[in-house]
């Protein structure tokens, strides 16, 4: 092979000494254009939802009446902008229900505030759900005993065929005063009871037991983010098979329903309240995906 005179591998070493030095240190204006292009392919912040933005979202409820709602009267009412439910020792509610009267959504997002009084009550959000039928055999509910604190009798809670016009079953995203459940996923009537506890992603399939895909935190640590004596900010994603639960901007739990025979893609909306106490609900929106 003849050799190649010594100044030829000088100039082809300075032409490849030139081509790194260009290629590895971008000019200023190189490196501005570089970032900006990063910016624009995900290497930027999302922008926050604003929760009071209800752009695309229809208002369920008015302000000040039960219209487009169903329930039992006598307990369901609006005061000051909210609904709001009581149950006491003298005059209980049992377990009741208010049903929306506009259809039975499969994919939306609902935004809703709720705030609870007395640690003994329990409410929640029905979702896909349906209707009991009637239970014909039902036993009639004991007559209560006793008295209460302030020296009344107790009462008794309705009956059951008195409620059988708004008797839910289905999913539920729970809320509770107590705060040991707030924002789990709950099944009423349906056999499966808690299936997501707070803090949890699962997974559900035909002829299996639930299954814990992963932690989205300390159950503990997430009931810190729940508002007790205040108004909390609920946000439910039922999209396909997942159904996300959010309270005040913080994820509860996360449930990926799998099982055909369990699962249902469209229902009623309502809410529920039992145990003693208060319940408010305030600002109802729905969105349909």
């Amino acid at each position: 092979m003849p050799q190649i005179p010594r100044r030829y591998w000088a100039a082809g070493a300075a032409a490849v000494a030139l081509a790194v030095s260009f290629y590895a240190t971008p000019s200023a204006a190189q490196q501005r254009a570089a970032a900006k292009a990063r910016a624009g392919e995900g290497f930027s912040e999302p922008d926050p939802i604003d929760f009071n933005d209800h752009t695309g979202w229809t208002s369920l409820f008015d302000g000040s009446t039960l219209k487009g709602w169903d329930g039992d009267t006598s307990y369901w009412h609006v005061e000051n902008g909210a609904i709001v439910a009581e149950s006491t020792c003298e005059r209980p509610t049992g377990t009741i229900y208010l049903v929306w009267q506009g259809g039975e959504p499969a994919d939306f997002e609902l935004k809703l505030e709720m705030r609870g009084e007395g640690a003994g009550i329990n409410s929640g959000v029905q979702y896909r759900g349906s209707i009991l039928p009637p239970r014909p055999n039902a036993p009639a509910p004991r007559a209560a005993t006793g008295t209460c604190p302030s020296g009344q009798p107790r009462g008794n809670p309705p009956s059951a065929a008195s409620q059988a016009k708004w008797d839910m079953s289905g999913a539920q995203f729970d809320f509770d005063r107590r705060n040991a459940y707030t924002g789990q996923y709950y099944e009423q009537a349906t056999g499966r009871g808690i299936v997501a506890w707070r803090g949890e992603v699962v997974r559900t399939e035909q002829g299996k037991r639930p299954r814990l895909l992963a932690t989205l935190g300390d159950r503990e640590e997430l009931g810190g983010y729940v508002k007790i004596d205040n108004w909390n900010q609920l946000h439910l994603i039922a999209r396909g098979n997942t159904m996300t639960h959010i309270v005040n901007g913080h994820v509860m739990a996360i449930l990926i329903d799998d099982d055909p025979t369990m699962f249902k893609k469209s229902g009623l909306i309502g809410f529920e309240i039992e145990g003693t106490g208060k319940i408010m609900i305030r600002n109802i929106w729905l969105k349909k995906l």
